[in-house]
């Protein structure tokens, strides 16, 4: 029986809401027919916004959104996508799938998105193949409030009230599609960018958002700062905000990926493994940063993670369009823990991404929608949301696994809110055999309050348009109490959520 022991005296960190981010790309069917279907479409919608898309996101509390790449970022001039949309410029989509894109969803639609979402606004800039200027004038054009050419524009276009920019990406994955640049020539070409995304709202600040590595590239990671803070006289909190980091799970490696749906018992603890791996990246690039921020003012921002198979058969391959099982909402329930343990240094993160394309949260098939296992799992974890970390620590865990492939029966982490309710989530890796846990709290008395859980006998399970609720949020009962917590079963492939206060 593994021991699960919380210390409620002792808080951590706060896990920021921003932990719990999302990412949209115009990538496949993610902003098209995803979530925007424009305003003379016969689905529902809100300003060409879907309402049910939108509905379903606002369930989750999603924190921030970011937008519009990924590696489309650095190839996106945003004046293309403003204005009277029948004179907006048409593009290939060179990047994903080869399709024109028209530009219907630029800077004012996901302005539009974002305040039906409720949520903030994270803008990746081009700095790939876009200049100085033109990042300088569309942060411009979005934030400031008197008398200028950008603003003067935004005003004939619609909108005399500038938005927040709550965080700005001062480009992505440079180490790749984004330049394919050393880390030395990124960090200055980073330096002079960032110079003119100017904060004209002083009281509302933008956050800058530095291109970090991907996966273990930690000789990114240094290059990238120490060229960056190399004679750097400003204070460097506001210099740069967050440093990103990028880590995608293919099973079968970056060119064979392996399917989203058919796979064995030992592909399954293969998967988990290398769901498991974000832990020690993010130790591993936390330890260089500690070096130059040693006081933790810099967040690590994972904007991109999550499951990356191949894509379903018969569909475009530059889509990226998978299926979501129940190993998925496994994915999402360690990788989740994972940030909420090291919340002392992330700060934020993006699942990819929000609809139709890779670890989505969300499918659509024509003025259809269905909740992915994902979506279940970061249903029940939002309580985490600006939530204190607690002490927390497993033991007797087994190990278990096939082969090489070896995962804890067991993953866990413990926050406590405003008012002291405290949230426990755990996952039961075991594709075959239920868990017992025993919960010690070192005060007792403590009610459960609310308990739910995610799972499915097959791992294979799923749920399809045909059959959309295969896997959803239920009720969570099997747990009873102790002298000082509570003892609870695991079943196999599992996600459990406990509230108590």
């Amino acid at each position: 029986m593994a021991k699960l022991i919380i210390n409620e005296e002792n808080r951590r960190d706060t896990i920021e809401p921003e932990i719990y981010g999302h990412f949209s790309e115009h990538l496949g069917r993610c902003i098209y027919e995803g979530i925007y279907v424009g305003e003379d479409s016969e689905i529902p919608n809100v300003k060409g916004m879907r309402v049910d898309v939108v509905e379903a996101l606002k369930e989750l509390k999603i924190p921030v959104l970011r937008w519009p790449g990924g590696c489309f970022a650095d190839e996106y001039h945003w004046k293309d996508g403003i204005g009277p949309k029948e004179n907006r410029k048409k593009m290939i989509n060179t990047h994903w799938g080869g399709v024109v894109e028209d530009n219907r969803f630029g800077t004012h639609e996901f302005m539009e998105l974002c305040s039906q979402l409720g949520c903030k606004t994270y803008i990746n800039g081009n700095l790939g193949s876009g200049t100085v200027q033109e990042m300088s004038e569309w942060v411009e054009y979005m934030t400031f409030n008197g008398v200028s050419p950008m603003a003067d524009l935004r005003e004939k276009n619609g909108h005399k009230d500038p938005w927040k920019v709550d965080f700005f990406g001062v480009g992505n994955e440079n180490w790749g599609c984004g330049g394919n640049m050393a880390p030395e020539h990124y960090a200055n070409e980073y330096r002079r960018y960032q110079t003119y995304v100017r904060n004209y709202d002083t009281d509302n600040p933008i956050k800058k958002v530095c291109c970090g590595a991907n996966v273990d590239d930690y000789h990114w990671t240094k290059g990238v700062l120490k060229t960056a803070f190399d004679h750097v006289l400003s204070e460097f909190h506001g210099f740069m905000d967050y440093l990103s980091l990028h880590y995608y799970v293919h099973p079968e490696g970056w060119e064979i990926k392996g399917s989203a749906t058919d796979f064995d018992e030992e592909v399954w603890y293969k998967t988990l493994n290398k769901a498991l791996h974000m832990d020690e990246l993010i130790r591993g690039h936390s330890a260089i940063m500690d070096q130059y921020d040693p006081e933790k003012k810099i967040g690590l921002c994972v904007d991109e993670w999550g499951s990356w198979y191949t894509c379903e058969p018969g569909t475009n391959p530059g889509f990226l369009y998978q299926q979501n099982t129940i190993r998925d909402a496994l994915i999402a329930g360690i990788t989740l823990n994972i940030f909420n343990k090291h919340c002392d240094r992330v700060k934020m993160a993006a699942l990819a991404q929000m609809v139709n394309v890779l670890q989505s949260v969300l499918l659509t098939e024509g003025d259809k929608m269905i909740k992915t296992p994902t979506y279940h799992v970061m249903h029940m974890y939002r309580y985490h949301q600006g939530s204190e970390l607690l002490e927390s620590a497993l033991s007797d865990v087994e190990e278990i696994g096939v082969g090489e492939w070896k995962v804890p029966k067991v993953t866990e982490s413990v926050s406590v809110d405003q008012d002291g309710i405290i949230t426990i989530t755990m996952n039961n890796l075991s594709v075959t055999e239920e868990e017992e846990v025993q919960i010690h709290l070192i005060n007792s008395g403590h009610e459960v309050k609310e308990a739910r859980i995610v799972t499915h006998t097959d791992m294979h399970a799923k749920n399809t348009f045909e059959e959309p609720e295969q896997v959803q949020e239920t009720d969570f009962n099997d747990y009873q109490k102790t002298g000082d917590g509570y003892q609870v079963t695991l079943p196999q492939n599992s996600v459990v959520m406990i509230r108590m206060s």
